[in-house]
C-alpha cells in the first residue's frame, strides 16, 4: 500500500533519503574543519532520526528544554545538552535525569548558579551562553563581572563543571552578512578561550546556527558546531541561501476541500495548528505560509510554476493557485506545502510518515 493511502487529513511527510542526505553534509563539513558536530535537536525531537544520525558519526545531542531532554535519554547518547538558560524550577527533574545520563545546560546568571550549587544531587555540566551582538538571552560578551561570578560560585559545588561557552548567533537569520556575524562570533569566543583556558584547559566553544553553520567553512578556533535546522532545512532556510528547495526534508500532505476557479484559490484542510503561523513576506507584501509540491509514490516533486499558501487561519489554508494547478487539481485530491519553519511544524504535528509508509516517532506524539 502507498503511502498516499493511508493519509486522510493534514499529515507531515518526512523523506528519509534528504534527511539522511543533510546530515551527511553537515557531519562531513564538521569533519573537514576538525569540528564535533553536537545537532540541536528541536527540529527533529525524534529516536528514529536520531538513530540516522548516529549512523555518521554523532554522539552527543542539545535539547531545547528538560522535557526533550527526558524524551533523549536512554537513546545511548554520549550528553544531552540544554541549550536554553536553565529554569531553577526544574532542579528536582533535572537530578533525577542526571542519575542516568550524561547531561549539560546553560547558565547566564550566578543566581541559577548558586540554586544548582545548592540543589544538584548529581553531576551535571555547564555551558555559559555568551551574547556578542543577537540580544536574545546570554552574558554579554563585556560582562567579565557576570561570567567571574558564575564561574566562581559554581566552583562551591563538586556536581558542577565547567564545560566552556556557548554562543547561538541568532542574527544571521536577519541579515545578509552572515560571514562578519561569523568573525564577530569566532572572535568572541577566540578571547574568552584565551583568557579562561589556562585555568580551564578542558574549555570548548560551541557556535549554533544553521545558516551560518550551511554557508561558512572557515571557523577558526571554535570546536563544536550546534546547528539543528540543517536535519530538514524550510523555505526560509532556503529564501537565506542555506539551501535549496530541492534540500528540504519535509512536507505538509494537506486535503483539497474546495477549488474556486474565479479567484484563482484552492481551499485546503491545513492552517496554523499544522504549520504554525511563520511567514514569509515578498517585495510587493504579499505573504507566504508555505509552497505547493506535488505528491507522487516516491515523494514529491517541486513545479516550476509556484503555487503558494497566501492565508491561514487555525484548520484553513487559502493557496493562490497557479493555472496549471487549477487545471489538474479537484476536489479530494492531496497537495504537499513545503514549510516556511520546519521546527515548528515538526513541533505542532507529533509525528512524521516516512515515504515508505512508516509512522517515525516525535516528542510531542500523541503517544508520549
Amino acid at each position: 500500500m502507498s503511502y498516499l493511502d493511508q493519509i486522510t487529513s493534514p499529515t507531515l511527510l518526512i523523506s528519509e533519503k534528504i534527511t539522511r542526505a543533510n546530515i551527511k553534509r553537515m557531519a562531513e563539513k564538521a569533519a573537514r574543519n576538525n569540528k564535533k558536530l553536537v545537532p540541536h535537536w528541536k527540529t527533529a525531537q525524534s529516536h528514529e532520526i536520531g538513530n540516522w544520525a548516529k549512523e555518521y558519526g554523532i554522539k552527543e545531542v542539545t535539547a531545547s528544554s528538560i522535557k526533550q531532554a527526558e524524551y533523549l535519554c536512554g537513546q545511548g547518547w554520549d550528553n544531552i545538552h540544554i541549550a536554553f538558560p536553565f529554569n531553577p524550577l526544574e532542579i528536582p527533574r533535572l537530578n533525577f535525569l542526571a542519575a542516568n545520563q550524561s547531561l549539560s545546560l546553560q547558565l547566564v546568571n550566578p543566581i541559577t548558579t548558586q540554586k544548582l550549587v545548592e540543589g544538584l544531587t548529581n553531576p551535571v555540566g555547564f555551558f555559559i551562553e555568551i551574547d556578542a551582538g543577537y540580544g536574545r538571552t546570554g552574558v554579554h560578551i563585556a560582562d567579565f563581572g557576570t561570567i567571574e561570578k558564575i564561574l566562581r560560585t559554581a566552583t562551591q559545588s563538586d556536581k558542577l563543571k565547567f564545560k566552556g561557552f556557548y554562543l547561538h548567533p541568532g542574527h544571521t537569520y536577519y541579515t545578509p552578512d552572515k560571514a562578519g556575524i561569523y568573525e564577530q562570533s569566532r572572535q568572541a569566543l577566540h578571547m574568552l578561550k584565551i583568557k579562561y583556558q589556562s585555568e580551564f584547559p578542558e574549555l570548548v566553544t560551541r557556535v549554533g546556527d544553521t545558516p551560518g553553520c550551511a554557508v561558512t567553512e572557515d571557523f577558526g578556533d571554535i570546536d563544536e558546531l550546534g546547528p539543528g535546522n540543517f536535519v530538514f532545512f524550510d523555505l526560509m532556510q532556503a529564501e537565506l541561501g542555506s539551501c535549496t528547495k530541492e534540500d528540504i526534508a519535509v512536507c505538509l500532505a494537506v486535503p483539497v476541500v474546495d477549488v474556486n476557479f474565479e479567484r484563482k484559490e484552492i481551499l485546503i484542510h491545513g492552517g496554523g495548528v499544522h504549520l504554525a503561523k511563520d511567514v514569509l513576506v515578498d517585495a510587493s507584501g504579499n505573504k507566504n505560509f508555505g509552497e505547493v509540491v506535488y505528491l507522487n509514490e516516491t515523494g514529491w516533486t517541486i513545479p516550476s510554476d509556484r503555487s503558494y499558501l497566501k492565508s491561514i487561519s487555525q484548520e484553513h489554508g487559502l493557496i493562490n493557485a497557479s493555472d496549471s494547478l487549477l487545471q489538474s487539481v479537484k476536489v479530494g485530491d492531496l497537495l504537499g506545502v513545503l514549510p516556511v519553519h520546519s521546527c515548528m511544524t515538526a513541533d505542532c504535528m507529533g509525528e512524521y510518515l516516512s515515504l515508505e509508509g512508516k509512522t517515525i516517532d516525535h516528542c510531542e506524539g500523541k503517544s508520549q
